[in-house]
């Protein structure tokens, strides 16, 4: 190695590094930054945190492997923390008293991801883990991690105890042939980061199929280069694992193959379970098995996958909005742009006389940089800007409901979804219709891939017949049965929400800054802000209602951040260093309207942060649906103050709500108090 990825700068022993993940991470972090490996520590402890709450980190055998890739990051590093009092990172066998931090430059080398994750599978084998726990001197830890990582940096030394370290997990040998009456299991490995999860789960069910006896192989598709499987280690295989978070990547190479699915934790929870399940369905025709469907793997996202028909639904419904989020975001701008140029009467359709267009269209067909209509430049480059909006904006409903249905059945199921997304518009069905029609769509696509065919057929599934009468289906039933009633419900809703004034409205604007306050950024914050978004995205239904509403969530959203940034102000003495540092990086955040700005400090303090914040943002979406402040963009924070018809309102309601959480988390944060909190309060008052 040309550089050393751990030092003794960054090996603590038998340390007291605090009673929560986020005060170890900020301890590890600040190590690192002593020795140069990161410009912000800060930031990598919100990294990392930000990637703790995703998923907790901690491993069964009292480990925990907290890591993250940003930008602060120098170069590749290692932190290590033998603790004297356990903290629990959510492994299910209790607290964790080894903690490495593992902190990786974004764009980082192959080689340097490489080593990062040779460290993770080392941390599967017990003669590794107990040497760390035994080691006394920093020196001796630096050794170990050092062999463990780079093996060729002593050749000399005598070989592991582990004989399986001497053949990496990902290392595939296709001539082998799988032993006379042993069955072969392949594996497919992901996780989000690809650093550290996915190659020990790989070596986790790697020992486990050597205890069964099993014949094994596993594609790692990680940071560090991905080897696919030979197509003839693929064809002997008698079952397949995948073991991910993320999309495999090509699923179709496994076609008719039995398949056990789940995330990447319970490979290196349970990989003996999962290695005889695996086994089980190689000898269970009626198994799950993996279609041949442009890559779908139909079979996996049932029952085996450890989530309910709920979810499932869920999941489909998120996928559907993260897709739908880009072209509501980029739309709504434009479209606020277009404003800001030309005022709001280029909204109006008063210059066509046929009624058809409005005048941003019309303007925009109609004249050109050489022929400027009468409101000149400014006014053309409005309406240029509106019409861009608006096209995008259209495409909105029908992504919603085709990403929903490619969430259920994979790359066949875009087309009848985008069928649901434009028949659910035709018939003023809206996102109602979009919501429904992308789960019938995806829900009927992934019945006909089941369906029994002739081997000729099967290449005619995915590109003509899923396509075809996915389409029909979902087409036809909104057509024929379920549009008018949805429609119905619809204008029903939008009458509903028009029609609300005093009270009424204010409910609902606490309603929605409870949500959105709730999780920052998780699936109740992202419920709301998809009522929010999908309000407006429809333009043909979208009003004044909707557009508070839009701004109900945005200034409750923008809340937290704000709110605990002044509170690190005020009280400093009540929050933690790193928490200072992520107080004046929150400004911004919440300025922005990045909720997630709140993450590290709800994370190290969640019952008293959180209920503190959903007050504040309570307060907030109140007086916005009280003030009846309208607001075009979906996102943007201070930045789109032109997207709105009263900003200085908008500003009222934000300063009330982040004031009232400021107070009231101070507040929260003076129960449990200790003298040394009171007495670095002293500390940073006097300086």
């Amino acid at each position: 190695m040309t550089e050393q990825i751990i030092t003794a700068q960054t090996v603590s022993l038998d340390v007291d590094a605090g009673a929560d993940p986020a005060a170890v991470i900020t301890t590890l972090a600040d190590a690192l930054a002593a020795a140069g490996r990161t410009t912000d520590p800060a930031d990598l402890a919100r990294a990392a945190l930000e990637r703790e709450a995703k998923s907790a980190t901690g491993l069964p055998g009292g480990i925990a492997i907290p890591h993250a890739r940003t930008a602060s990051v120098t170069s590749a590093s290692l932190a290590m923390a033998r603790l004297s009092r356990k903290v629990d990172f959510g492994a299910p066998d209790g607290p964790a008293d080894l903690v490495f931090l593992i902190a990786a430059p974004e764009g980082g080398a192959a080689a340097h991801m490489k080593l990062l994750s040779s460290l993770a599978r080392s941390l599967v084998r017990p003669d590794f883990v107990a040497a760390l726990r035994e080691a006394e001197t920093d020196d001796r830890v630096i050794e170990l991690v050092t062999e463990a990582i780079d093996p060729d940096a002593k050749k000399e030394a005598t070989p592991p105890a582990a004989p399986a370290t001497a053949t990496p997990a990902d290392s595939e040998t296709p001539a082998e042939k799988p032993a006379e009456g042993r069955p072969r299991v392949l594996a497919i490995t992901a996780c989000p980061t690809g650093i550290a999860h996915t190659y020990m789960a790989a070596d986790a069910l790697k020992y486990a199929a050597e205890r069964a006896g099993v014949d094994f192989a596993v594609e790692t598709q990680g940071s560090s280069a991905t080897t696919p499987f030979d197509p003839d280690v693929i064809a002997s295989a008698d079952a397949v694992i995948f073991a991910t978070d993320i999309g495999v990547k090509g699923k179709g190479r496994f076609h008719g193959k039995p398949v056990i699915a789940s995330g990447v934790k319970r490979a290196i929870n349970e990989p003996d379970t999962m290695i005889a399940e695996a086994v089980a369905a190689a000898q269970n025709p009626e198994a799950p098995r993996v279609t041949d469907d442009g890559g779908t793997d139909a079979a996996a996202s049932g029952s085996s996958s450890g989530l309910g028909l709920a979810g499932r639904t869920r999941q489909a419904l998120m996928t559907g909005v993260s897709y739908m989020i880009p072209f509501v975001a980029a739309g709504g701008l434009l479209i606020a742009l277009g404003f800001l140029l030309a005022g709001y009467e280029i909204a109006n359709s008063t210059l066509d006389a046929g009624g058809s267009l409005n005048d941003a269209a019309f303007i925009a067909l109609n004249n050109s940089l050489w022929d400027l209509p009468s409101g000149g430049l400014l006014q053309y480059l409005g309406a240029v800007s509106f019409a861009i909006g608006s096209g995008v904006m259209g495409l909105a409903v029908p992504v919603l409901a085709g990403y929903i249905s490619f969430a259920i059945a994979d790359r066949p199921g875009i087309a009848p979804g985008f069928v649901a997304g434009i028949v659910s518009l035709a018939v003023g069905a809206s996102f109602i219709g979009a919501l429904i029609g992308g789960l019938i769509a995806g829900a009927a696509c992934l019945w006909i891939s089941r369906l029994p065919v002739p081997q000729w057929a099967r290449g005619l599934m995915p590109v003509v017949v899923i396509p075809l009468f996915g389409s029909l289906i979902v087409g036809g039933l909104l057509y024929l049965v379920l549009g008018k009633p949805l429609a119905w419900l619809t204008e029903q809703m939008n009458s509903g929400l028009e029609s609300m004034s005093g009270g009424s409205a204010v409910v609902l604007g606490i309603v929605l800054g409870l949500m959105m306050c709730f999780d920052l950024g998780g699936p109740v914050n992202k419920t709301a802000y998809l009522f929010a978004t999908a309000g407006i995205a429809d333009a043909a239904t979208a009003g004044p209602a909707q557009f508070q509403i839009m701004a109900a969530v945005m200034c409750a959203g923008m809340v937290p951040p704000l709110a605990l940034a002044l509170a690190t102000v005020l009280r400093p003495g009540l929050f933690t260093e790193p928490e200072r540092e992520n107080g004046k990086a929150a400004w911004l955040l919440g300025a922005s309207f990045i909720s997630e700005g709140a993450i590290p400090f709800a994370a190290a303090d969640p019952f008293r942060v959180i209920p503190s914040m959903m007050a504040g943002g309570a307060l907030s979406g109140a007086l916005i649906m009280a003030f009846g402040v309208e607001l075009r963009a979906p996102h943007g924070g201070i930045f789109v103050f032109f997207a709105m018809n009263n900003w200085v309102l908008f500003l009222v309601a934000l300063l009330a709500g982040t004031v009232l959480s400021a107070v009231v988390v101070i507040a929260a944060k003076q129960f449990g108090r200790t003298r040394e909190m009171a007495a670095a309060d002293l500390e940073v008052v006097a300086a």
